[in-house]
């Protein structure tokens, strides 16, 4: 791709995380390219290109699976009115040269370019140094630059945690006063920048960097005020422990799932409201759960949202909690039977562990997989030589 833009006669950089990551011998995640070329020029050099976006107009280049994201050098000249009275940058498609480009990178250390030409690492901002250094520096006035965009507060704590930086003093300070910006953020955007911070390897982290910045109650305002207010330790001890297996599950190359990251997180307001139904309405647990959890979610896809492909098992997981105090007769079978089984169980063990479930409950659950064949470390059929009920075969009638 870079040799194709620099034949084509533009200029073709590989800029941002991939080279941040590449100089601290980490293995980026993805790749960017920023060049002298207009969208429509680099559409018209590859045919499997597309522009996207309207805020920031990019170009996303198809090389089978791997997508590469392509920018034209930003300009630092903006029109005024194309910003909210909050400051927040709404359409920036004036573009300009590389050095006003790196000027309006976010931190230092990610606005060094590769340069394909001589092989080098080019830096304007002194990047290089901060890298060596362990430090995360905003480029320009830290509050002007949170105001033209308040996701660069989650990309400070995202990097902190990533990279184990330090946030320099300057670029930290107004995070906590500004916190509030977030709520002008698309819901659908704080959506994909949960994502990046809690299903990346380093959730535990994130997590504490967005507790000790308010920022997380900007994102999750529900549990924040359950956790502030809770009188046992068991909710925080939830979160962290759902936040520790995610991470774990990722370092073993195990799948993970956002319904799942969701239901947790959700949990503690979830059940407060849960228990306030059955209290005041006098309502089943299985239904106050129901009820609780249409509450719950209305209120938080106002601050992040949830796609229904993940808040519809996330719902199921949570109702499912009440179903596994029927141990008896044919129940414990048909749940055992149901999709969302493994997810809601391993979501009980949980609970369990932080004190919140009867641990008593749970060990049933194990044993009883155990007694059906099944591994419940893994879901699936138990090692050879574990018992395992046959079903019998209806005998066949005479004829008459």
């Amino acid at each position: 791709m870079l040799y194709r833009l620099k034949k084509s006669g533009y200029q073709a950089h590989l800029v941002g995380g991939g080279v941040r990551d590449l100089l601290l011998g980490r293995e980026p995640k993805d790749f960017d390219v920023a060049t002298d070329a207009t969208p429509e020029q680099i559409k018209a050099a590859f045919g499997n290109a597309r522009i996207i976006g309207r805020r920031f107009r990019l170009v996303h280049v198809r090389f089978g699976r791997e997508v590469i994201e392509v920018a034209t050098f930003r300009s630092m000249q903006f029109q005024q009115e194309k910003q909210s009275d909050e400051g927040m940058i709404l359409r920036d498609n004036e573009f300009g040269s590389i050095e006003e480009d790196a000027m309006r990178r976010d931190f230092t250390v990610n606005a060094l370019y590769y340069n394909i030409a001589d092989f080098s690492v080019v830096d304007y901002s002194n990047g290089m140094e901060d890298l060596e250094c362990g430090l995360l520096r905003l480029l320009g006035d830290p509050e002007t630059r949170y105001r033209e965009d308040p996701v660069r507060m989650l990309r400070a704590a995202r990097f902190a945690a990533k990279l184990g930086f330090n946030i320099e003093a300057a670029t930290e300070e107004p995070i906590a006063r500004l916190a509030h910006l977030l709520g002008d953020v698309p819901s659908a955007r704080l959506y994909e920048e949960v994502l990046k911070l809690f299903v990346s390897g380093y959730a535990v982290s994130a997590f504490e960097k967005l507790r000790h910045y308010n920022l997380f109650a900007q994102l999750f305002p529900q549990t924040e005020e359950a956790l502030a207010h809770e009188e046992h330790e068991f909710p925080l001890v939830l979160v962290r422990k759902g936040l520790e297996n995610t991470d774990r599950r990722l370092a073993q190359d195990k799948p993970v799932t956002p319904a799942f990251l969701f239901a947790v997180l959700l949990w503690e307001p979830l059940r407060r409201i849960a228990r306030e139904l059955e209290e005041a309405d006098g309502l089943p647990f299985y239904q106050a759960l129901q009820q609780a959890g249409d509450v719950v979610v209305a209120r938080q896809v106002q601050q992040v949202a949830i796609p229904r492909r993940f808040s519809t098992p996330m719902r199921e997981i949570w109702t499912l909690q009440a179903r596994f105090h029927n141990t008896k007769g044919k129940r414990p079978h048909r749940l055992l039977a149901h999709p969302r089984f493994r997810a809601a169980y391993d979501f009980l063990l949980l609970r369990a562990e932080s004190g919140e479930a009867d641990p008593e409950l749970a060990a049933w659950w194990t044993r009883f997989q155990e007694q059906q064949g099944l591994d419940p470390k893994g879901g699936g059929k138990a090692a050879e030589g574990s018992k395992r009920r046959r079903r019998r075969r209806p005998r066949k009638r005479p004829a008459q």
